[in-house]
């Protein structure tokens, strides 16, 4: 049955990737960027440095177009976005070297992918397309060259990895935002969301997880939402990934019959609500980041769970 499944499931991945233009007989892994001292970005009189890209265009809306940083100068503008998102406009704290850069970077970048909404129409201060969406991406074999998952500093996820047999392919989601100007439409995530399910595709990816987060680090004012996450959409025994004990926070903070759902919805950040509609697991225990002002909780989404409706719409 779990075969038949799967069957039906990459075929419909293959369909999509036809509708995008590219098969996957076609898709190019680019080329890994050489990182030691990070190199300064091109000059715009100097357009024969940039690389040309090796992986298509994974998805278009009007003057949008979602792909995959292939420079250190894709990089260095996906991490201003993401300061400005995190310690500009939210509560983030960054530290010294990041503030006198204006860009939020840690380890991972380094080996990461990490995924781009670009406006054709907008150009940064370095002259080139404005970065107004990203994804970080981490496949399980590069975090395995690397010393693991950036998630791994909140959760356990030792059970994640007993629980599926031997050869399941993970993903790891993280430093997700979007522009503000961009995000009332919704058009930008929904881009990010086809590059990341062509990304899927490609790297034939089982299990989709990371840390979704919740605004404020006041469990006890996130009880609504928290508590109609552990009951509502908890992960199943032997998959439910648990918060490390030294920064576990209890979820189940409200009995499940004085959960008002539709409130809960509501309440929810736009990110999480998006991930339990598409019908994704959630961990055992938040986590309080107090360096980005949030309450975590554990995101598990394996493949399979992709709907019928989740495909039309991120595979058109």
């Amino acid at each position: 049955m779990a075969t038949a499944r799967r069957v039906r499931l990459s075929a419909r991945l293959r369909n999509a990737g036809r509708r995008w233009g590219f098969s996957r007989q076609h898709m190019i892994v680019p080329r890994r960027i050489r990182f030691g001292t990070r190199p300064k970005h091109e000059s715009s009189d100097e357009p024969s440095s940039r690389p040309r890209s090796t992986w298509p265009l994974l998805a278009s809306h009007g003057h949008l177009e979602v792909r995959l940083a292939e420079t250190s100068a894709e990089i260095e503008a996906a991490q201003r976005l993401r300061y400005h998102v995190f310690y500009e406009e939210m509560n983030a704290t960054p530290s010294e070297v990041m503030r006198e850069q204006k860009r939020d970077f840690d380890k991972y970048d380094l080996f990461c992918d990490h995924v781009l909404v670009i406006d054709r129409e907008v150009t940064d201060e370095e002259g080139n397309p404005a970065v107004v969406g990203t994804y970080r991406l981490l496949r399980g074999e590069v975090a395995a060259m690397h010393g693991g998952y950036y998630t791994s500093s909140e959760y356990d996820l030792s059970t994640m990895q007993h629980a599926n047999r031997p050869g399941t392919r993970f993903l790891e989601l993280g430093r997700s935002c979007v522009l503000k100007s961009y995000r009332s439409k919704g058009t930008t995530m929904q881009l990010l969301w086809k590059g990341i399910v062509a990304y899927d595709l490609h790297h034939s990816i089982d299990i989709m997880f990371g840390c979704g987060s919740l605004p404020g680090t006041d469990p006890d004012a996130l009880a609504l939402q928290l508590s109609y996450l552990h009951h509502f959409h908890r992960a199943p025994e032997g998959h439910r990934v648990r918060a490390r004990d030294e920064l576990y926070v209890e979820m189940n903070r409200m009995p499940k019959e004085a959960i008002d759902a539709r409130a809960a919805i509501r309440a929810l950040p736009p990110l999480i609500k998006g991930y339990v509609r598409a019908g994704t697991f959630i961990g055992d225990g938040a986590v309080v980041d107090h360096q980005f002002g949030t309450t975590d909780v554990l995101i598990y989404f394996p493949v399979s769970r992709f709907t019928p409706r989740f495909l039309s719409r991120f595979g058109n």
